[in-house]
């Protein structure tokens, strides 16, 4: 939240508990984080990395 803040990005937050399809895929993984997408990251997401894949 706080780096796609910085960096002026919008960002959804989904609770996968209430979607089966996103519960099946991600379910160990929890937090995923997707960018245009694709999975990115999940358990501990690295902030300068993602800050790279925002172009921030």
């Amino acid at each position: 939240v706080a780096v796609c803040g910085e960096a002026g990005v919008a960002w959804e937050e989904k609770d996968i508990t209430q979607d089966e399809a996103l519960h099946r895929l991600y379910w160990e993984q929890i937090p995923v984080v997707l960018v245009d997408g694709e999975q990115h990251d999940f358990w501990r997401v690295d902030p300068k990395r993602l800050r790279r894949a925002l172009g921030a």
